[in-house]
């Protein structure tokens, strides 16, 4: 079985092997930390030994095979690390223009757009479809909002009993409005450990029921994890150990003044592995008026945009290159016989093989323009390899966040912009909060 591989030729200009060994003899000890629970938010490492626990992939399969016969459309409602894990897995595993296997899946909750939800109804109203909806507390405003809105319409539709009997509710295991509301009216559940935050919860039915409802092999998927656990626990040494040397080699970069990493892609499908990734390191390391902020380009797409500030913008980046080895299909540039465009000088070579040089290309140019780069290289966008990507993020994530002397677990600046939208919208318990904003805006 082949490991996902990384590189980090191109960060030698910027950063001695000394500085980054700096980092490097700590993370021996994040890396334990993380498996012994001694750090910062111990309560919230349910996640780290998750690939060798997940004990109900067989109930997860049985289930989405139902739903499947059930409906062809599954409306998941999320928000954050309740859907971004699965969008991302989902996307990267698709085809570009449609979903290849399984119930097609729809995302809501994860905005409050009117427009969109008024849309959404409209589109379902011919389609045979199903709801799994995902969150711990069940009062999440986004998410609650939008279940509110299509239980209402299911069951209308399927009338209330069969509609309940199309609803799947990821949950805690005991309490909170949504664990209510599913004992009560039957929904089959399942649940939201406690001890694993909604960003790092793609290997819990939250990240693994949808994906398996769409199709794809989460036996393959949770497999890669597992493999990479092996390839990167508190025992592997660092000379060996990918994700310690991430870490490290970040850590070094933001030291020397790199504050934003970019994360590249070149292969469309990888797009939302890039939203999962920014959520899971911005709201893992921004903390304490520290921490790498995390941003994501599509090239070559972007480089027709974003291209002329990288090259030449101010000198504050660095970019994680994910490069995938093979692609699926093979297609080459026919020879024309006018040449009008040009381009007879790449006839007979593979789209890939142009896309590889445009890569290198770029690479070298934001080197030369003093962007360091990092690349990790894919062998193939499969179930195993996504799975690999997956547990070595997280894992980095956390050792990261060690290195920066941050708790990696918590969210507390997530609060801010709630109290503020509370207030304003005058829930019950927020009078004083009411009172003191609306004198605020007003001068």
């Amino acid at each position: 079985m082949e490991q996902i591989k990384i590189d980090f030729k191109g960060i030698g200009e910027f950063v001695s092997k000394e500085e980054i060994q700096k980092f490097a003899g700590k993370t021996k000890q994040t890396n334990r930390a993380l498996h012994d629970k001694s750090g910062l938010g111990n309560d919230f490492l349910g996640w780290v030994n998750l690939p060798n626990e997940i004990d109900n992939l067989n109930e997860i399969k049985e289930t989405a095979k139902s739903i499947q016969k059930l409906a062809d459309y599954v409306v998941v409602i999320g928000i954050g690390g309740s859907y971004l894990g699965a969008k991302a897995v989902i996307d990267a595993l698709s085809g570009n223009f449609e979903q290849s296997s399984g119930s097609k899946i729809i995302y809501a909750g994860h905005n409050i757009g009117e427009d969109y939800l008024f849309e959404l109804i409209n589109y379902l109203q011919d389609k045979n479809w199903a709801i799994t909806v995902i969150s711990k507390s069940g009062t999440t405003t986004e998410p609650a909002i939008a279940f509110r809105i299509l239980k209402n319409e299911l069951e209308k539709k399927y009338g209330k009993q069969n509609a309940g009997e199309r609803i799947v509710a990821i949950t805690d295991a005991q309490k909170g409005a949504l664990r209510q509301l599913a004992d009560k009216e039957g929904y089959k559940t399942f649940i939201i450990p406690d001890d694993v935050g909604g960003r790092y919860s793609v290997l819990t039915p939250v990240g693994l029921l949808p994906i398996a409802i769409a199709g794809f092999d989460i036996d393959e998927l949770v497999k890669g994890a597992r493999f990479m656990f092996g390839k990167i626990n508190e025992g592997v040494d660092y000379e060996n150990n990918i994700a310690a040397q991430y870490a490290a080699a970040r850590n070094a970069l933001y030291n020397k003044g790199k504050t934003t990493e970019i994360l590249v892609n070149y292969n469309p499908k990888l797009h939302f592995i890039a939203e999962w990734w920014k959520q899971l390191y911005g709201e893992s390391e921004g903390k304490e008026n520290k921490g790498i902020f995390p941003a994501s380009v599509d090239f070559t797409t972007d480089l027709h945009s974003m291209g002329q500030y990288i090259q030449e913008g101010l000198r504050n980046i660095f970019e994680t290159v994910i490069s995938v080895k093979s692609p699926d299909f093979e297609l080459k540039v026919p020879e024309d016989e006018e040449n009008l465009d040009k381009l007879n000088y790449l006839a007979g070579k593979r789209i890939d093989e142009i896309n590889k040089m445009a890569e290198l290309g770029t690479s070298i140019a934001h080197i030369d323009g003093g962007v360091p780069n990092i690349r990790i290289e894919l062998p193939k966008i499969n179930e195993f390899y996504i799975g690999q990507l997956i547990y070595f993020f997280e894992k980095a994530c956390g050792i990261s966040g060690y290195l920066l002397d941050v708790n990696p677990f918590n969210q507390p600046g997530v609060e801010a912009y709630k109290k503020n939208m509370f207030a304003l919208l005058e829930k019950p318990g927020f009078e004083k909060e009411t009172e003191e904003i609306k004198k605020r805006i007003k001068g």
